[in-house]
C-alpha cells in the first residue's frame, strides 16, 4: 500500500521537463531538425539543442510550442577565442536562441588560467538575456578541477552545469 506522504516514486516523477533533447551530429539535416524539435514538443521536454546554423529553423519549427530552443557555443572543444564565442553567442540570440551552451576552455582550467577563464563565462554570463549553460568535460577531469570549474563558472553567472558534450567521453 502506497502512502501518500511519500515523495512520488522515481518512475512517476515527469523526467521530460529536465531534458535537453540534443542533434549535434555536423551531418543533421533539416529534416532531423524538424523531428528533433517535434519529438522535443510530444515528449515535452525541456529543449532542443541545435548547432548554430538549425537555430533559425528550430525556432520557426517551434513557435508557440513549449520546449526551448538552445544552441552551442564554441563548441566541440571549448578552445575559440572569447571573442568568437561573444560572436557566437550574440548571432545565436539574434536567431532566437533562448538558452546557451557554453563549452568551458578545459586547456585554461588546466592552465591555472582561472582569471581567464572567469572572465569568459562572466562576460557571456552578462551578455546573454538567455541562461547560459556552462558544459565542463568532466570525463577530461580531475575531481579537483572538477570542482573547481563548477565552482567557478556558477560564480560567474552559469543559470546550470552541463557534464559533457558527448564527444569526448561520457562524464565520470
Amino acid at each position: 500500500m502506497r502512502n501518500s506522504a511519500h515523495p512520488r516514486e522515481a518512475s512517476e516523477i515527469e523526467l521530460a521537463q529536465y531534458i535537453d533533447h540534443s542533434l549535434l551530429s555536423p551531418m543533421a539535416s533539416v529534416e532531423q531538425v524538424d523531428q528533433w524539435c517535434d519529438e522535443a514538443d510530444r515528449y515535452k521536454f525541456a529543449a532542443v539543442c541545435v548547432s548554430p546554423c538549425h537555430v533559425q529553423r528550430a525556432v520557426e519549427r517551434l513557435h508557440n510550442r513549449k520546449p526551448l530552443v538552445c544552441t552551442v557555443i564554441g563548441f566541440p572543444s571549448g578552445a575559440t577565442t572569447r571573442r568568437n564565442k561573444l560572436y557566437e553567442a550574440q548571432e545565436a540570440l539574434e536567431l532566437g536562441a533562448q538558452e546557451l551552451d557554453l563549452v568551458m576552455n578545459i586547456g585554461w582550467l588546466k592552465s591555472g588560467l582561472m582569471d581567464a577563464l572567469y572572465e569568459e563565462v562572466a562576460e557571456i554570463c552578462e551578455f546573454s538575456a538567455a541562461p547560459v549553460k556552462v558544459i565542463l568535460e568532466m570525463s577530461l577531469l580531475s575531481d579537483e578541477e572538477k570542482r573547481i570549474a563548477a565552482e567557478l563558472c556558477m560564480d560567474a553567472g552559469a543559470a546550470y552545469l552541463k557534464t559533457s558534450t558527448g564527444w569526448n567521453g561520457g562524464p565520470q
